[in-house]
């Protein structure tokens, strides 16, 4: 699942090549080539150190504990303070922004309701953070989708790295 997020996070991370244009197309151009450099980063490295603590990397409670205490969630609190902070002019723009703040905000409840689990040795407080984990997933899905889709109303390539 948190692969799928990676993944995502990937196509996030793009080279966009466009001509002329107007408003929103440079607006897009700017989002993408400048304003989220810094959040992809930062998504990258939090959702890489969850993975090597999660799934088939579980080692035990007291490390994955710590890596969401040390790393996971400090990185992805990080992100939100980028994500909130970005500069985006078009009114179209910020509509798709906030669905991927959104999502990282349920990524971020999910971490530390996983951190809180562990404190508290509750299995059930997992399944939910696992749930918030598959709605902040699908909701930066869906981020990307309407990202792709306005790049391309506005003549924007997107390449994918």
């Amino acid at each position: 699942m948190v692969k799928r997020v990676l993944a995502v996070v990937v196509f996030s991370c793009l080279l966009v090549l466009a001509g002329c244009g107007g408003p929103v197309q440079d607006d897009i151009l700017n989002y993408i080539n400048k304003e989220l450099n810094t959040a992809q980063e930062l998504e990258a490295k939090s959702v890489s150190a969850y993975e090597g603590v999660a799934g088939a990397n579980y080692v035990d409670d007291p490390t994955m504990h710590d890596a969401l205490v040390n790393e996971v969630i400090p990185t992805y609190t990080e992100l939100i303070d980028e994500l909130e902070g970005a500069s985006i002019e078009s009114e179209e723009l910020k509509e798709i922004h906030e669905i991927y703040l959104s999502g990282a905000k349920l990524q971020l409840s999910a971490f530390e309701k996983i951190k809180e689990a562990i404190e508290k040795q509750d299995s059930s407080m997992i399944e939910e953070a696992n749930q918030l984990l598959e709605e902040g997933r699908l909701q930066i899905e869906d981020y990307n989708k309407k990202l792709d889709e306005l790049a391309k109303e506005n003549n924007v390539e997107i390449e994918k790295e």
